[in-house]
């Protein structure tokens, strides 16, 4: 039986949680704040309601701007606040 090892790479990894939302704020170094939207059903009235939720992902590039779809995913805790990294830059936003 193989042994998991930590230097694998990113696609041996096993199944980590991503989510898909827009970047709220990039104005720290290397972080940025991801709003992910879902639809929850109301328990009473059985409407869909829409919740939010703020998510700090680590971006060691800087890339991801202000408006940008992106899509995240969970990591070992890096500081107090993040708990994801940046995996991909889905759309840019657009800039006028």
């Amino acid at each position: 039986m193989e042994q998991p090892n930590a230097t694998q790479s990113p696609e041996k990894r096993k199944h980590r949680k991503r989510f898909v939302g827009k970047v709220s704020s990039d104005k720290m170094d290397k972080t940025i704040t991801v709003i992910v939207e879902r639809l929850v059903r109301h328990p009473v009235y059985e409407k869909f309601v829409r919740r939010r939720t703020r998510m700090h992902a680590h971006d060691p590039n800087n890339d991801a701007r202000l408006g940008d779809t992106v899509e995240i995913e969970a990591s070992r805790p890096l500081s107090k606040l993040k708990r994801f990294r940046l995996r991909k830059i889905i759309q840019r936003a657009l800039v006028d």
